[in-house]
């Protein structure tokens, strides 16, 4: 199901439209970041995780991590075996691939779990709770709406960061608007 065929708005749909935009957003950044060199993708320019693929890193890093615990969820996420042999990465600056390529190739297939992913949550699963450990040990119980809000939230505002990293190196993204992916009524 996609947003565009569901004809309501409910929570699963919402987070329907966030893995689509999710989705081409990153395709979006990969097309523009192809547009630099190694060296301009790895140069430190200030931002939290250095440079544009220290940022991109961190994005998979931390999709990976979240979507790991929601695969602990009582309900069974097929959609999610393809993590479990994947290993956690252990920092959230960890650079898992120094070459875009590489980068892009792991972006794509996890883009496509993802929206697996979300087409296989139902209103009741939305509403229960999520008990994980964050990186430090420390437990939560937390709606697990929520935590997919963040999951979402989190993607977009570092996309943001090197959406102006890449601004300043006059790469041109485009329009980001998620108001695109919104369907016509």
């Amino acid at each position: 199901m996609t947003i565009a065929s569901s004809g309501r708005m409910s929570s699963k749909s919402n987070f329907i439209l966030m893995a689509e935009y999710n989705k081409w957003m990153n395709a979006s950044i990969y097309s523009a970041a192809s547009n630099l060199g190694s060296e301009e993708l790895a140069k430190d320019r200030g931002a939290f995780f250095d440079s544009i693929i220290g940022t991109l890193n961190h994005i998979l890093v931390a999709d990976i991590i979240w979507l790991k615990r929601f695969a602990t969820h009582s309900k069974t996420f097929t959609a999610l075996d393809s993590l479990a042999s994947k290993p956690k990465p252990e920092k959230l600056d960890s650079l898992l691939f120094s070459e875009l390529a590489l980068l892009k190739q792991e972006r794509v297939s996890l883009d496509n779990t993802i929206l697996n992913f979300v087409n296989q949550l139902s209103e009741d699963i939305l509403a229960s709770n999520l008990n994980y450990q964050n990186m430090r040990g420390v437990s939560h119980s937390k709606c697990f709406a929520h935590l997919l809000l963040h999951f979402f939230n989190h993607q977009t505002h570092h996309r943001g960061q090197v959406s102006t990293l890449l601004s300043q190196l006059s790469v041109d993204l485009g329009v980001t608007d998620l108001l695109v992916k919104i369907p016509n009524a």
